[in-house]
């Protein structure tokens, strides 16, 4: 059996292969043939290279929703791909019970087990709750503002300023995937890894991350049968995806006996605190979780947030810089508000005052139009439906709603919609304009929009103002900077810049 299956794999495989050296021959077209037996196959691998481009493209040209069509044998791969506001509002919104996460959806994301990003129904409220209690604590942003600054002074500043004084180039990228996971592992585990700190060192955790995001868009575009026999024999990207899940669990569960242990020891008199709460939620509902330790329970929540902390942050504050790096007058706009709405005489301010960053603020709007750190979400139909596009979906229909598409329509965002432009997001009055998070969909939209949607603005607007206080850049070779074919829209070569420190 195993080597039949081997044998058709290879095959089918090899007809693809054979499909795909055909269409780079042939002239270009944006939309992909639906060729005999491998279906739109060809036209995918032939642009995995640039999967989110080509996605755009293919929108584009129909009207931003298309029906891909997959091999003949493997009937999951085939999908409604959409980035159309009326389409995304109804699937997210309006007919949202109609839209879960799925089976499907669990299976490629395995790796975070009952995190929130992961569950529906009962067991999503429960996290909904416990989360949001988390965020809405009154004690929760004196907590975060302690966190940044206390990462700012201890490990940014050293090491920029190390690098400015040597005049040496450096993965602006690199180190902001380590502030932010620093701050978030001290947020949700009461534990500062100090992946930021002079020489950089390697935290297996950390690059764990980076790892993921690139398996886990493979798993979309490849049948389910071949990413699962990588998995099982371990090779290709499914052995990076297995040395992260141990490396995630390793630091996961240290941190948790650690936890454990200054509760038994009365260590710990704080009542801020996502494992206790984590603990208490586990066993209100423990008959939801008949397959799932206590511990497991909470390596899975905290792993869940810590991919939100991490990854979405991180990878806007890179396209932030990269993109004021590319337009200096918005880049001078941003500086001469920090120095003229801040008081950073004393290096820090409160959180309070970053609502007087407007211009910032929309800087990091049109910053996430244009680079949505989630590029997509993927939805499995429960019942038959008729999206406002006029497309039919039938029950257990793959949905993919394309987030960094719609940012890029110009049918939604005008004719300018390539252009980075802060002020399509500041009012006549002087005020951030809101658009409906159906068309900026960056913090999702409907029942299941990002909870740390402000924590993430208040620490991006920490960041960001400080360095462009201390600070003058530039990007090196940014020809060359390109998004990821990954979940994460990261920067795929990094952002290497070079800093020079600011006469103040």
């Amino acid at each position: 059996m195993v080597e039949l299956f081997l044998i058709t794999v290879l095959s089918l495989g090899g007809l693809i292969l054979y499909m795909t050296v055909k269409l780079s021959r042939s002239s270009d077209k944006v939309l992909p043939r639906n060729w005999p037996v491998v279906g739109m196959m060809p036209a995918l691998l032939k642009n995995a290279h640039r999967v989110h481009e080509f996605a755009t493209d293919v929108l584009k040209h129909s009207g931003g929703t298309f029906e891909f069509k997959g091999p003949a044998a493997f009937a999951n791969l085939s999908m409604l791909a959409t980035s159309d506001p009326a389409n995304i509002h109804h699937i997210l919104s309006k007919n949202f019970s109609n839209y879960p996460k799925g089976p499907e959806f669990r299976k490629i994301f395995d790796i975070l087990g009952d995190g929130i990003f992961n569950v529906d129904f009962q067991l999503w409220e429960l996290h909904r709750k416990t989360t949001l209690s988390f965020f809405n604590h009154a004690k929760f942003y004196t907590l975060l503002e302690s966190n940044v600054w206390h990462k700012v002074e201890k490990g940014l500043l050293p090491v920029l300023d190390w690098f400015a004084e040597e005049g040496a180039e450096f993965d602006l990228q690199d180190v902001f995937q380590r502030f932010t996971f620093d701050t978030i592992s001290k947020l949700v585990l009461n534990h500062d890894p100090q992946s930021l700190c002079l020489g950089l060192p390697y935290v297996p955790c950390e690059k764990a991350f980076n790892h993921v995001v690139d398996a886990l868009l493979y798993r979309h575009i490849l049948p389910q049968s071949c990413w699962k026999l990588q998995n099982w024999v371990g090779i290709g990207k499914e052995k990076k995806l297995i040395q992260a899940y141990r490396a995630f669990d390793e630091f996961i569960y240290s941190a948790i006996k650690r936890l454990e242990l200054k509760i038994n020891n009365n260590d710990d008199s704080s009542d801020l605190s996502l494992y206790t709460a984590y603990v208490q939620a586990y066993k209100q509902q423990e008959q939801l979780l008949t397959g799932s330790s206590v511990n497991k329970f909470v390596r899975d929540t905290l792993l869940s947030l810590m991919f939100a902390g991490r990854d979405t942050t991180s990878t806007t504050l890179t396209w932030l810089f990269y993109l004021l790096a590319q337009n200096p007058l918005v880049q001078a706009n941003v500086r001469d508000e920090i120095e003229n709405k801040l008081n950073l005489k004393q290096e820090i301010f409160k959180v309070e005052e970053c609502g007087k960053l407007v211009y910032l603020h929309a800087a990091l709007c049109e910053s996430l139009r244009l680079f949505p750190p989630v590029a997509i979400q993927h939805k499995v139909s429960a019942g038959m439906d008729v999206l406002p596009s006029g497309h039919l979906v039938n029950p257990n229909t793959r949905i993919i709603l394309l987030f960094y598409s719609t940012g890029r329509m110009d049918s939604i965002w005008g004719e300018d919609c390539m252009e980075f432009k802060p002020e399509r997001w500041i009012s006549g009055k002087g005020r951030i304009k809101h658009e409906p998070s159906y068309k900026f969909p960056a913090f999702n939209a409907g029942p299941r929009t990002c909870l740390g949607k402000e924590m993430s603005f208040v620490q991006m607007k920490m960041i960001a103002a400080i360095i462009l206080h201390h600070y003058e850049f530039q990007v090196v070779d940014s020809h060359s900077v390109s998004p990821s074919d990954s979940i994460i829209i990261q920067a795929k070569h990094g952002l290497k810049v070079k800093f020079t420190k600011r006469n103040m």
